[in-house]
């Protein structure tokens, strides 16, 4: 099971050591045999081959059958014109390019970090949600221009994008998700304004006819941002366009108490992606600071997803909540009377336990 490692930039460096470390330790315990390729991308590979995600790092990710990810973004790449910058000359060409078109972030809230949650306990308990996020349309990869008009200012132009078939894969793997959960799905758009999302909602009911036993309901992007700090509780899977999910996800996260603890796969193509669904957080990297353990959830995901190893995956899940449990804490999720660790013991202790 070959396994290309990017840990990009910013605090990937730090928490994608800890999450491979965390793969050879299950793979010891349960005898698998997983192989690790290092591979450069953003700001290490603009200064090795002159761009932030060069050929040599595509051909690395098409030999691999699955790819984890850091983070890119860093002061020093932010300095490059916008066209090298990782997150559109890296990023999104890698999602294209591997065709990974369905992102999945699963939302949890762990009992133990109920405290931690900017929202009552009452109202996150026992909150698990399943996003579908679009991956390779809409907004982020239409057309795009800047011109100068005839009364001298400056226009720019971003054109968002989708044809039905987009639609449809996406939102058949949330149905087909759904359909293994608590059969509800919650289709999140903006029909009442923008023609895309006109489309989505007609080309959600039509995939819904082969679906009669998944109760489907259709949200506005604006209610369901406000019912997700409302009401979470209510959401089962969630699918949205690309710009919508982004978004989203990012705020749900803050429901389990940080986005240091959403995960997230890419799936789609012959080869997936796994990733943290934060950034690079220049801030804090190479102080031992970052929560590791969005990265090693990552990771047991990609055990699930691309190797089909459920019970590996689960002692990931289960050594994590053990950790949680003991109240351990990293500086994000610190609380009173609860201990305080950086990255590196994070990793060990979480080790430690499966």
């Amino acid at each position: 099971m070959k396994i290309l490692v990017l840990p990009g930039d910013g605090i990937g460096r730090e928490i994608v050591p800890e999450a491979v470390a965390v793969l050879k330790t299950v793979a010891r315990k349960f005898n698998l045999e997983l192989s690790f390729t290092d591979g450069l991308i953003s700001e290490d590979a603009y200064e090795n081959y002159g761009h932030p995600l060069p050929e040599q790092t595509l051909e690395l990710c098409k030999q691999s059958h699955a790819i984890l990810l850091g983070a890119v973004g860093s002061p020093k790449m932010d300095q490059l014109p916008v066209e090298l910058r990782p997150e559109r000359a890296a990023l999104l060409p890698l999602r294209k390019k591997l065709h990974l078109f369905a992102n999945l972030r699963p939302i949890k809230v762990y009992e133990t970090l109920l405290d931690s949650s900017p929202l009552k306990p009452e109202v996150v308990k026992g909150v698990d949600i399943l996003f579908f996020r679009e991956l390779t349309g809409g907004l982020y990869f239409g057309p795009k221009q800047r011109e100068v008009l005839a009364d001298g200012s400056t226009q720019a132009i971003d054109t968002l994008v989708y044809k039905n078939i987009e639609i449809q894969r996406i939102v058949t793997q949330a149905f087909e998700a759904a359909r293994s959960r608590r059969k509800k799905l919650t289709s999140v758009d903006k029909a009442n304004v923008l023609e895309s999302s006109l489309l989505w909602r007609e080309t959600v009911n039509a995939i819904a006819k082969d679906y009669p036993d998944v109760e489907l309901n259709h949200m506005y992007v604006d209610n369901c941002a406000m019912q997700l700090v409302r009401y979470p509780s209510q959401f089962d899977v969630v699918v949205t366009e690309n710009m919508f999910g982004d978004i989203l996800t990012d705020q749900a996260s803050t429901l389990g108490g940080s986005l240091g603890m959403l995960p997230s796969a890419s799936l789609g193509g012959e080869v997936a992606l796994y990733e943290p669904a934060h950034g690079s957080a220049p801030d804090i990297a190479g102080k031992d600071m970052a929560n590791p353990m969005a990265t090693i959830l990552s990771a047991a995901m990609m055990l699930r997803y691309s190797f089909h190893l459920e019970e590996p995956a689960q002692a990931i899940e289960k050594a994590v909540n053990a950790v949680l449990n003991e109240g351990y804490r990293t500086p994000d999720l610190m609380a009173p009377n609860m201990t305080k660790v950086g990255t590196v013991e994070m990793g060990k202790l979480i080790r430690e336990r499966i």
